[in-house]
């Protein structure tokens, strides 16, 4: 479920900053788009010593 949220997410502010021209609300979407692209990426593995 988180997935789909996730996915559906990123889809929605896609569509969000192809639809918007205000530069103001372009980069709140731009922040909310890299925040959950964030998440997208596997955890870092341990660190070897």
């Amino acid at each position: 479920m988180h997935r789909y949220v996730h996915e559906e997410n990123i889809l929605l502010y896609r569509k969000l900053l192809a639809e918007t021209t205000d530069e103001e609300k372009r980069k709140i979407i731009l922040k909310l788009l890299a925040e959950e692209e964030v998440k997208e990426l596997p955890a870092s593995s341990p660190e070897k010593k």
